[in-house]
């Protein structure tokens, strides 16, 4: 089954007859939101009937507790899907184009602080998109027209005590059914979050002596008021019985990490948390304490070890910081470790730890959007905002994210600082975005504007970096000689200030583009085995693909589709690994036109089909540009000459239907049908103007786009 549902790690216990209602009704409504009081169990349920209904496409979980900014709900929903666009689309514009023509469950777990967002985007895509059913998890509907409510009660009294039978078991001694367990689950209304917490009590209190003390919780944590409801106040007593029973220690920890958003790392809880009665070598030994308790969870994920809190648990240790008066400084700890983790990132890029910061940087994206609206906020920190902002160029450009880093750039360089450098770096990263966007005058302005400050400044990184982009925005437009000028200028300063990153290395790679679109391709090859051995001393795999693509255009060129094959496919992999969508479609391109001249244009039809799928998420296909259009233009004659106009159209058809992970797999992996190819330059008139094959030419714009 297509989707993203994690997989259940215990036991689905009881909810029979309400998990067949539930699919009934997803049967036949297209909106469902399954409503309850928070630790109900409604995400639990929700996830195993979407399972029993998943439609043809799949079922996309949407986690939204960790989003605060009502603006991030369309770029939460897009992140879940998987999907990287490069354009200037609106995130709900990238979601309708997806969803046009698929057939999918959309689950909104957790949507109950964003209702009207929430509302806003189910409203429009369920009338546009006729293939879509969404199933909602809050606490309250979305008010829409034609949305079926599914509340959710608790447990039954035999279900409510095999999960605490089962919960028990699976963390300590066996604990035998019997009136005190019965007694407890009567007490807690069956709510399985009060439980759970329970049963995690069981491994050092018996029965008897749990219930004992839950009789005293409930008449000390009574909470809300006379008109609430009744499981309301029993989970904010089972919630806070539980917080009283840990130690003051324990209770610290647990107010102190309500700070963080999403999952997070040990280490940032031993800087962010310690001090001021909690010692830093104990930090860990009351975070297990916790763990045991089920305050926090532990999971496995591509960034190593990390740690969740219940959203409803988050919000009762946050009231405890506030009443505590440590919130603001707990804030600025937290923003702090944000901003040094980025620092680090932006450093370790150029390294052969680049896969690892690509999936550091993902996992603590919710934090580090925490750490940016926190700079926003404090007007004394704005120049942090900046400063964090523009070190993560290399997630924004690299990794797929060019449009939620616009949005945070656009805001911090508004900012008046009074830290000129901070905000120039903000400056040429925003214009660096916008170019890979396609949107030309914006970043021509921005960089403009940093180029004229950091002269006026003396900030002779800032002009380097500024130059460098300029000239990325001529090679863009086709304008060669401007974009060599340009970027020979920028590279000398690179040298003179001592500057070597994947930044500069890519502008070496952009000057090879530059070269290859005026039929110098020796030089061309000459500068990317440069880059490409600087990159392999350094570990450096994302501007080396790039590296890669001049190469294999190279190779085309000189007759040689083998050696161009083998490059493309090492450039596929590299790009697609770090979900970097315009060097991946550069390289299925080239690849497609490489395979033509191998001789199989059936399949040389498939891959453009493909590519052509790929693009609206980038941006206008080839650019519009002569440069760009060529090689496009020399695959689709030679397969049409082959294949006749009607299985030509056929095979575009095929490969539009892949999606971007199929595609990219059938392009590392199906090899040529044939391999009848001439030898020598193959030289390709467009607009008027005859050049070596500008294969690489997409690759340039790419490699700035991408780089």
């Amino acid at each position: 089954m297509d989707g993203n549902l994690p997989l259940e790690l215990n036991a689905f216990v009881g909810r029979s007859a309400e998990l067949g209602a539930l699919e009934r009704v997803l049967g036949t409504a297209r909106l469902v939101t399954v409503t309850g009081a928070g630790g109900v169990g409604k995400s639990r349920i929700a996830a195993r009937a979407a399972v029993r209904c998943a439609p043809c496409d799949g079922v996309w979980r949407v986690e939204l507790a960790p989003v605060r900014d009502p603006e991030f709900v369309d770029y939460a929903v897009v992140e879940a899907l998987g999907l990287t666009d490069h354009t200037t689309r609106l995130p709900r514009e990238t979601l309708r184009a997806h969803l046009a023509e698929r057939q999918l469950l959309l689950v909104l777990d957790g949507f109950e602080h964003l209702v009207e967002a929430c509302a806003a985007l189910v409203c429009e895509l369920l009338r546009q998109v006729p293939g879509l059913r969404v199933l909602a998890v809050g606490r309250r509907p979305l008010g829409l027209a034609g949305e079926r409510v599914f509340p959710l009660a608790p447990l039954s009294e035999d279900e409510a005590v095999e999960l605490l039978l089962s919960r028990a078991a699976e963390q300590g001694p066996a604990v035998a059914d019997g009136p005190e367990v019965r007694e407890v689950c009567r007490r807690l209304d069956g709510i399985p979050l009060a439980i759970e917490l329970a049963a995690g009590r069981l491994r050092s209190l018996s029965p008897e002596r749990l219930l004992e003390r839950l009789d005293d919780r409930f008449r000390l944590l009574t909470g809300g008021g006379r008109d609430a409801l009744p499981r309301h106040r029993t989970l904010r007593t089972a919630i806070g019985w539980s917080h009283e029973l840990c130690a003051p220690q324990e209770r610290l920890l647990w107010s102190r990490l309500s700070v963080f958003a999403g999952q997070f790392e040990l280490e940032a809880v031993e800087y962010v948390c310690s001090g001021h009665g909690l010692e830093a070598d104990d930090v860990l030994d009351v975070l297990t304490e916790l763990l045991a308790q089920s305050v926090l969870a532990r999971e496995e994920t591509p960034a190593g070890v990390r740690y969740r809190m219940l959203d409803t648990v988050r919000a009762y240790g946050a009231d405890w910081l506030e009443a505590a008066g440590d919130a603001a400084r707990l804030r600025r700890r937290h923003r702090d470790w944000y901003l040094g983790l980025a620092t680090w990132c932006e450093l370790d890029w150029f390294s052969p730890r680049q896969n690892e910061v690509a999936a550091r940087v993902e996992a603590e994206l919710p934090n580090l959007r925490c750490a940016l609206e926190h700079c926003l906020a404090e007007p004394d920190a704005a120049y942090l905002g900046q400063y964090l902002a523009g070190s993560l160029w290399f997630y924004w450009a690299g990794c797929g994210r060019l449009s939620e880093g616009r949005h945070w750039l656009e805001q911090v360089v508004q900012l008046d600082s009074g830290h000129e450098r901070s905000r120039l770096k903000a400056l040429w990263v925003l214009g660096y975005v916008a170019i890979l966007q396609g949107d030309r005058v914006p970043a021509l302005a921005a960089l403009q504007e940093c180029r004229e400050e950091a002269e006026r400044s003396d900030d002779p990184t800032a002009v380097a970096y500024a130059e460098h982009r300029t000239g990325c925005l001529a090679l863009v437009t086709d304008d060669m000689a401007r974009a060599e000028t340009l970027l020979r200028s920028a590279l000398e300063r690179y040298q003179d200030i001592g500057e070597l990153n994947s930044n500069v290395l890519m502008g070496q790679v952009e000057l090879a583009m530059a070269r290859a679109f005026q039929g110098d391709l020796p030089d061309a090859v000459r500068l990317c085995e440069d880059v490409r051995r600087v990159c392999e001393d350094h570990g450096e795999r994302w501007t080396r693909a790039y590296a890669l693509y001049v190469l294999a255009y190279a190779a085309w060129a000189d007759g040689d589709p083998a050696r161009a094959r083998a490059l493309l496919t090492d450039c596929l992999a590299g790009a697609h690994s770090f979900h970097d969508l315009l060097g991946s479609v550069l390289a299925v391109e080239l690849l497609a036109l490489v395979t033509a001249v191998q001789g199989d244009a059936a399949e040389a039809a498939v891959l453009q089909g493909a590519a052509a799928r790929m693009w609206p998420s980038v941006g206008l296909p080839l650019f519009g540009s002569a440069y760009y259009n060529a090689p496009h233009e020399l695959c689709e004659a030679m397969a049409r000459e082959r294949l006749g106009d009607e299985r030509y159209e056929e095979g575009l058809a095929e490969g539009a239907r892949l999606v971007r992970e199929a595609a990219v797999s059938r392009a590392l992996e199906r090899p040529p049908a044939a391999a009848a190819s001439p030898r020598g330059p193959v030289r390709h008139a467009t607009a008027g103007v005859t050049m070596h094959e500008p294969a690489a030419s997409r690759a340039q714009k790419g490699g700035e786009t991408a780089g």
